[in-house]
């Protein structure tokens, strides 16, 4: 995560969480200037009604003056049957009546809403309240008016509303802000230690933050990617260590033998270095053809899945070229297994010309099915290997004592090579106790019956 996607992150939730705020600040707005406005439209209207009933009271004990008291509600004006105004407050003086509507012989008293009254400037509404009071002479009319309660209630309240809003807001962005911010720092601080990591100080790791949650999992599992990355940069420097050693040996062999022959050319018996050179080019092409294998079996190169005859195929492959030490064979008909002709038979190649290099006087191959496996087992009568070094042979390069590294055409790469094979094939590889020599053990799954669909590698 760079530092400028850092940021985004922060802005992207501050900006989300304000937006939040913001919609709930403007719908409790809402729903406090509906409730403010219904209650105070409510009280206006009741000082209205209460200002009609005061007036009434002195038309029904004949107390009416001409010029009323402002108390609650400023704009009253009695009119009398013959409908001439006869009491006003004074800001209603000189004004014609506000309205033409009163209560009928059901109803003494009726209220409206009215935007239109003569009394008043065009489009200024107000609340009316009309109240028919009945007397022996006629009916009187009061009206009594109030303004009426725009949507906002008051230019104060919604000031109150807007200021209280935008600090509610300020105050969840800062929040918000602070928050993300402070859950982001481990991930910047993982960031910051990946970007300077490097292929020389691969051993560096993440820093791992204080509280259980998914960040320190995100660590950990970092961290763990980098041992394994380690294991792999580790395993491969060894690998070009030992591979450039063994490359070099022969060409180095190859480079003394001519040298020596080119100083004493008519001294040099040269069939004889020819001999030796074709020797030494046998084992680079040896090593040059494993270390293609090993790649190909790294890199993943899918290999051919169909159905094989695995006791044809050892059979076939045991006949191909004489052998050093006679070979005892074991094999049952018609062991079936599912893979790769090529790299089985590449794998078998690897066991017995492992066994026959370290056998004293025979070599035993068995084939045979065991508990729904394919078993291959290739015995020799040399020297055996420990128990502890049981694991260590399948390293690359890897040659344990003298007895078993004198010979010069082993390249250490065959036993590896053997079980990253069988491991392809869904099989095992190992070393079992025998009682005198080497046991190779190699497991595969017997095929079923159903139809095998091939599986093309790229390159062959």
């Amino acid at each position: 995560m760079s530092r400028r996607h850092d940021w985004s992150v922060r802005k992207r939730m501050t900006l989300i969480a304000s937006a939040a705020m913001a919609l709930i600040c403007l719908l409790c707005s809402v729903l406090v200037l509906i409730g403010l406005r219904d209650l105070v439209a409510q009280h206006r209207r009741e000082q209205t009604v209460k200002a009609t009933l005061r007036v009434t009271h002195l038309v029904q004990r004949d107390q009416l003056r001409p010029d009323l008291p402002v108390e609650n509600v400023p704009y009253i004006q009695v009119l009398n049957p013959q409908g001439k105004i006869v009491a006003i407050t004074p800001p209603m003086r000189g004004k014609p009546p506000m309205a033409r509507f009163a209560g009928s012989e059901d109803r003494v008293r009726t209220d409206r809403v009215v935007c239109d009254s003569p009394a008043f400037p065009p489009g200024e509404c107000l609340i009316i309240v009309g109240t028919r009071v009945y007397q022996p002479n006629g009916d009187y009319i009061v009206y009594a008016a109030s303004p009426h309660v725009e949507w906002y209630v008051s230019p104060a309240l919604i000031l109150v509303l807007l200021g209280g809003s935008l600090l509610l807001v300020g105050v969840t962005a800062a929040g918000t802000y602070r928050t993300v911010s402070r859950t982001l720092a481990p991930v910047d601080a993982i960031r910051s230690e990946l970007a300077e990591i490097k292929a020389t100080d691969i051993g560096r790791r993440v820093p791992i933050p204080q509280y259980k949650d998914e960040i320190r999992r995100l660590a950990e599992t970092v961290n763990q990617t980098l041992d394994r990355l380690q294991s792999l940069v580790e395993r491969q420097r060894r690998f070009a260590s030992d591979a450039s050693h063994d490359l070099r040996s022969p060409l180095t062999a190859m480079r003394a033998q001519v040298e020596a022959a080119l100083l004493h050319p008519r001294e040099t018996n040269w069939p004889e270095v020819s001999v030796a050179l074709l020797g030494s080019l046998e084992r680079l092409e040896a090593l040059v053809s494993d270390l293609l294998m090993l790649a190909r079996l790294d890199a993943g190169a899918p290999a051919l899945r169909e159905r094989l005859d695995l006791t044809e195929l050892i059979r076939s492959e045991l006949d191909r070229r004489p052998r050093r030490v006679p070979i005892t064979r074991r094999l049952t008909p018609g062991v079936k297994v599912t893979g790769d002709q090529l790299r089985l038979a590449r794998l078998l190649t690897n066991l017995v010309d492992n066994a026959e290099r370290h056998a004293s006087r025979h070599v035993a191959v068995t084939v045979r099915p065991e508990a729904g496996m394919a078993v291959v087992e290739v015995v020799d009568d040399g020297t055996g290997i420990p128990p502890e070094k049981r694991e260590e042979v399948f390293q690359r390069f890897t040659r344990l004592d003298a007895a078993r590294s004198k010979d010069a055409g082993g390249t250490g790469l065959g036993l590896p090579i053997a079980r990253e094979i069988a491991k392809e094939h869904g099989g095992t590889l190992t070393v079992e106790d025998s009682p005198h020599g080497a046991k190779l053990v190699a497991r595969f799954p017997l095929a079923h019956c159903e139809n095998i669909v091939p599986r093309h590698s790229a390159t062959r």
